[in-house]
Order: structure tokens, then sequence, then C-alpha cells
């Protein structure tokens, strides 16, 4: 095959993806939105995150599940012959289910309030749980490696076809 042949292809290949991609996008904001509202983003271990979302439907949607999580992402980057590798997990998850399914009509609009409890990862309770164990373990098999935990706050609508989800990164001191 012609160099010129093989780029074409490449490029349509990509033209295809954004496209695809832009297509999911419109589609799901068609169908409504989910907008979160933190007063705060800043916490500490044993703090509650207090918050609300509003849910906007602009087409009927047959909703499974509504609900609001709290997330905690290990991303640990490790340094081996020169190259780093990083590695990403959930090892945290408080999800919250705030209304089962139902059918939302179209032009619903409604606020839910919520709080979610942030672990105290210094508390004896936490210090034995399988979460910290994870955390311990692949910091000592990893050895010289860089580990941080991301968190987010999630609002879901759990729906058929295409979700309609929301998050808002927060931070959690650790020390």
């Amino acid at each position: 095959m012609p160099d010129s042949t093989v780029l074409i292809i490449i490029a349509a290949a990509v033209g295809c993806g954004v496209a695809a991609a832009i297509g999911y996008y419109v589609v799901r904001r068609m169908k409504g939105s989910i907008t979160l509202h933190l007063p705060r983003t800043a916490f500490n271990p044993g703090d509650t995150i207090t918050g609300s979302f509003d849910v906007l439907t602009r087409k009927p949607v047959k909703g499974n599940r509504l609900t609001v999580s709290l997330i905690g992402v290990q991303t640990t980057t490790a340094r081996r012959d020169g190259r780093a590798q990083t590695q990403s997990r959930e090892i945290y998850r408080d999800e919250r289910v705030l209304e089962e399914a139902r059918e939302y009509g179209a032009g619903h609009t409604a606020r839910h309030g919520f709080e979610l409890p942030i672990p105290n990862m210094k508390a004896p309770e936490f210090m034995n749980s399988e979460v910290f164990q994870m955390l311990a373990a692949a910091m000592t098999l990893l050895g010289s490696s860089d580990a941080r935990i991301t968190w987010r706050v999630e609002a879901r609508l759990d729906a058929q076809g295409v979700d309609l989800a929301s998050s808002t990164q927060v931070t959690v001191n650790m020390y």
C-alpha cells in the first residue's frame, strides 16, 4: 500500500473516533444534565462533605437509580529501568442511593442534598481496613514509587441509554 493510503486510513479512523466522542456528549447533553454544588472543596480526614446537585432532564428518562459517591483513586508511579510506569485503581467508594428506579418526565428539575463522610485515615478502624492494607501492600511492593490519592464527588443518574453524571475533584489533607 502506498504511504498516502495508510495516512488516509489513519486520518479516517481518528476522525471517526472524534466524531463518536462528540456524538456521545451531544446525545448526553440533549438528554439532560447534573450540576454539582459544593460550598467548599478542601477537607480533613473525618470531615463530612455537604453539598447538593441539580438534576435536569430535557427528554423523558427512565432512571435505574440516582446516586452520589465519594471516590478515592490511588495513582502510583514507579520508575523501572529509567521509565515511569503509572497505574491507577479505585481504592475507596462510598456510594449513597438517593432514588431507586423511576421515570423522569421531560423538563424535570430537582435539587438533592447530600452528606458524605470522609474516612479518618488515622483512626484505628481505618488502619485495620482492607483499603489501608491494599495501600500499604502497594507501597511496599513498589518500593521507590510515588503514590497519591485523588478524591472526587460524583453524582450520577444511572439511566437506560446514556447516564447523566457530574463530578468535582476535592482535596483531602492527608497529614
